[in-house]
C-alpha cells in the first residue's frame, strides 16, 4: 500500500490542541483520530459511490481513507474486509455475461428468484437471531408480568428498536435488525465509522422518538376504551424511553449529547427541571443530573447542532406530556 506525506501543518490536535509529531494518525494525549474530518469525508463519498452502484471508485476512496488511519485501530480492519467485499463486487460487475441454459420447466421460478436476492429488507425480517432473541425476550417478560403486559412491554421496546433501524435504513447505511438481550435491553448494530456526529446523534434519538409513537399510541386506545392495561403498557413505554435519554454511557441520550455544546446541555438541563416540576417523575431529574454531568465533561463538539438539540428537547417535551396525561407514577405496572 503507498505511504502518504502528511501535512506539516497538522501539529497540533484539533480536540486536545496536545503537539503532535510528524506523520502522527492519532492524539497521544485525547485518542481523537488527527483526519477525523477527512475521514468523514472520505467515507461519505465511498458510501456514495457505492450507492451508485461504483464498488471500484468506492473502494479506492475506502483505502484512501485506510492510509489516514492507524493499522491496528477497528476501522482499518473493518476498512479493509470491506474493501476485498468492494473488490469482489467490482469484479463480479465487469465479468462478461455468460451465455446459460434455458431454465426448462424451472424458469417460472424466476421472478420469485429475482424477488427473493433483491428484497433484502424483506429478508432481513426473518433473521435468526432477531426472531429467536425477541422470542427469548417476549418469554422473559411474560413470566414476569403476565401474557398480556409481557408482550406489550417488549412490542414497545421492538417499537424503540426499530425507530433506530428504520431512521439507519433511511439514510441509505447498512444496519442489521435489533438483537434482544432478554432481561437487559436490545441493540441494533450498524457501521458508524466515517458517519457525521450529527447524524449519529439523529440516529440515537430516532429510537425514543419512535417509542413515543408506540407510548402515544396505547395511550390514544386507553382514552378511547378506558382499559387500564393500555394506560400500564404507554406509562412504561414512556419511562423506558426516557430512560434510554439520560445523557450518560452508551444510552441513546448520552451518544445524542456528543453533538450538543455546552449552552444546549444547559437547554436540556433547564427542559429537565421544568418537567420534574410539572410532572413529579424521577427520571426527569436523573435527565437533568445527566445534563449536569455532561457540563464538565471535554467532550464539546468541534461543529454544534442546533438540530439536534432542539430534536432532543422536542422528544422530552412530548414523553412528557404523556407522563402527564397518563395515571400512576414512574414504571407502569398492570
Amino acid at each position: 500500500m503507498p505511504t502518504i506525506s502528511l501535512s506539516e501543518t497538522n501539529r497540533v490536535c484539533k480536540r486536545c490542541s496536545a503537539a503532535l509529531t510528524d506523520n502522527a494518525l492519532v492524539c497521544k494525549q485525547c485518542h481523537a483520530l488527527v483526519h477525523a474530518e477527512e475521514l468523514e469525508r472520505l467515507a461519505t463519498d465511498a458510501r456514495m459511490l457505492e450507492d451508485q452502484g461504483e464498488p471500484s471508485r468506492a473502494r479506492e476512496q475506502w483505502l484512501k481513507a485506510l492510509e489516514r488511519l492507524p493499522a491496528e485501530s477497528r476501522q482499518a480492519s473493518w476498512i479493509k474486509a470491506h474493501s476485498q467485499r468492494l473488490e469482489l463486487a467490482a469484479s463480479i460487475s465487469s465479468a462478461p455475461p455468460t451465455q446459460s441454459k434455458p431454465l426448462g420447466r424451472f424458469a417460472p421460478l424466476a421472478p420469485i428468484v429475482v424477488a427473493l436476492t433483491k428484497g433484502k429488507a424483506l429478508l432481513a425480517l426473518f433473521n435468526l437471531k432477531f426472531l429467536l432473541s425477541l422470542g427469548a425476550f417476549v418469554g422473559v417478560y411474560w413470566s414476569v408480568y403476565g401474557m398480556k403486559f409481557g408482550i406489550g412491554f417488549a412490542a414497545q421496546i421492538l417499537v424503540h428498536e426499530l425507530g433506530h433501524f428504520i431512521d439507519i435504513k433511511r439514510r441509505g447505511m447498512p444496519a442489521d435488525m435489533p438483537v434482544f438481550l432478554p432481561g437487559f435491553g436490545a441493540y441494533v448494530r450498524w457501521k458508524a465509522m466515517g458517519v457525521p456526529l450529527a447524524t449519529r446523534a439523529a440516529v440515537s434519538l430516532a429510537g425514543p422518538l419512535a417509542g413515543w409513537l408506540g407510548a402515544a399510541f396505547c395511550t390514544v386506545i386507553w382514552l378511547k376504551s378506558g382499559n387500564d392495561l393500555w394506560a400500564a403498557l404507554a406509562r412504561a413505554g414512556a419511562w423506558l424511553n426516557l430512560l434510554n435519554l439520560i445523557p450518560v454511557w452508551a444510552l441513546d441520550g448520552g451518544h445524542a449529547c456528543l453533538a450538543l455544546t455546552k449552552s444546549h446541555r444547559g437547554l436540556l438541563l433547564a427542559a429537565s427541571l421544568l418537567f420534574f416540576l410539572l410532572v413529579g417523575d424521577g427520571m426527569f431529574l436523573l435527565i437533568a443530573l445527566g445534563a449536569t454531568w455532561r457540563l464538565f465533561t471535554k467532550d464539546l463538539p468541534e461543529q454544534p447542532s442546533l438540530s439536534i438539540a432542539t430534536y432532543f428537547v422536542a422528544v422530552l417535551s412530548a414523553l412528557a406530556g404523556l407522563m402527564w396525561i397518563l395515571p400512576g407514577q414512574g414504571f407502569g405496572r398492570p
